[in-house]
C-alpha cells in the first residue's frame, strides 16, 4: 500500500469541491494507494516534468490533480505526494498548473530541511 501525502494546496482544493466530486476524488485517491498498476486513463505521467496526473472525470469536464513520487516507475513508488488541484479548462493550464506544483514542492522540501 502508497502513503499518501496531502499538501495544504491539495486540501484546499479538495475541501472547495462539491460531495459528489470529492467521492470520486476520494476513490480515485484510494486507487492509486491501494492498486500497483492503475490504468492510464486515471494517472499519466507529464512529458518532462516530474509529475503525474490524476483524472477525474465528472460529466464532460476534468478535475486534474498533479502529484509527485518518491520512485522512478509509479509501480514501485511508496510515497504519493499529492500538489494542487484544477479544473481541465484547456492544456494551457497545465503550465501554470504545473509551477505552481513545482513552488509548493520547492516550499515543502525547504520547509523539512529547517
Amino acid at each position: 500500500m502508497r502513503n499518501l501525502i496531502r499538501s495544504v494546496e491539495f486540501d484546499e482544493f479538495y475541501n472547495s469541491l462539491p460531495a459528489n466530486i470529492q467521492n470520486k476524488v476520494k476513490y480515485a485517491m484510494n486507487v492509486i494507494a491501494e492498486i500497483r498498476v492503475v490504468n492510464t486513463k486515471l494517472i499519466k505521467k507529464l512529458v518532462d516534468t516530474d509529475f503525474y496526473e490524476l483524472r477525474i472525470s465528472v460529466g464532460n469536464e476534468y478535475r486534474v490533480i498533479l502529484f509527485t513520487i518518491d520512485h522512478e516507475n509509479f509501480i514501485e513508488a511508496q510515497q504519493i505526494l499529492l500538489l494542487n488541484g484544477f479544473l481541465k479548462k484547456s492544456t494551457k493550464d497545465y503550465k501554470k498548473e504545473i509551477e505552481k506544483a513545482k513552488h509548493i514542492l520547492n516550499t515543502l522540501s525547504d520547509e523539512s530541511e529547517d
